[in-house]
């Protein structure tokens, strides 16, 4: 697979008559707010996001049996579907416990079967396009952006690497407890079942988290802790689905960086930086579009590694 190109010498900026907009005979600013689709992608996904969560509303309310179960662990038309960090939970206890030959067939075929469809679309595609928290992260993210635009709070970050940490030791919990530790802490299952079944008091802990993004840390729980997304990006490393980059039609606005939900993953958009004239975004990129919407002079699309040049 094609790799980042991080570890080459960047090459050199772009001259002024290189451009995207001095080449089409316009200011910057005007160029800038020139993208005709801005929010194109953010609706579809946000329609397919909906869809999905109240498609098992549907089928528990009708008694339909098309979606059943939730977001943790779920049955589409009868086919088994495991959330994988749920799953390697699972497994953990069980290697505890001596349960392991008691795993049904079923359980294997609900994680093989997830863990394939999210190679195969970008491991973090779950995120934006599927996970309610995430959403609810998005939306409030403008509030944090707002605050700190009006200088009322301040941005807190930390290194992406504390994921890590989180997802071992939620592993680790699950080993010596013999529970399912993080599922009593997992806002995507418990705003999941909220929705499906109704609501409850663990509403409160969904709450404190996205205040405590709101006034501290934007998307701390996605970024940072969320061992879901942590296991997404690791079955993404080769997915063959992702955004790619054309040095050649950027500007070096950084819009695209300042609305992307994982800023990092998009290192290369930064004058001087980019160190080829295509680049690819990583496993820690959510698909969510964004990037695509903003870019005046389109410079990021969709593509599969292989097929792009077809």
């Amino acid at each position: 697979m094609i790799k980042s190109g991080k570890d080459k010498k960047p090459l050199p900026p772009k001259p002024m008559e290189e451009m995207p907009h001095v080449k089409l005979g316009i200011d910057y600013k005007t160029w800038c707010d020139s993208q005709p689709h801005r929010n194109k992608w953010r609706y579809i996904r946000w329609s397919v996001l909906i869809f999905m969560n109240l498609l098992f509303v549907f089928s528990f309310w009708l008694d339909l049996s098309l979606l059943e179960g939730s977001l943790s662990g779920s049955r589409l038309f009868g086919f088994y579907l495991m959330d994988p960090f749920n799953s390697l939970q699972e497994l953990f206890i069980s290697a505890k416990t001596g349960h392991f030959v008691h795993l049904t067939t079923n359980f294997f075929i609900g994680i093989t079967t997830i863990v394939i469809f999210y190679f195969l679309l970008g491991g973090r595609t779950f995120c934006s396009w599927l996970c309610p928290y995430h959403f609810l992260a998005e939306l409030t993210e403008k509030l944090h952006n707002y605050l700190v635009k009006k200088k009322k709070i301040k941005e807190h970050k930390f290194n992406i690497g504390l994921r890590y940490v989180f997802w071992a030791s939620f592993l680790l919990l699950a080993f010596f407890t013999t529970n399912l530790v993080f599922e009593d802490l997992n806002p995507v299952g418990i705003i999941s079942r909220a929705i499906i079944y109704g609501p409850g008091l663990i509403l409160l802990w969904v709450l404190a988290l996205l205040l405590f993004e709101i006034v501290y840390s934007k998307r701390f729980w996605c970024r940072y802790v969320c061992p879901i997304g942590t296991t997404y990006t690791m079955i993404g490393k080769l997915s063959p689905l992702t955004i790619r980059f054309e040095l050649d039609k950027c500007g070096y606005c950084r819009d695209c960086q300042t609305v992307c939900l994982v800023p990092h993953e998009l290192w290369f958009v930064q004058r001087g930086k980019a160190t080829q004239k295509v680049h690819y975004t990583g496993s820690d990129c959510t698909n969510c579009g964004l990037c695509i919407d903003t870019c005046a002079g389109e410079a990021l699309k969709y593509v599969v590694k292989g097929f792009d040049k077809f």
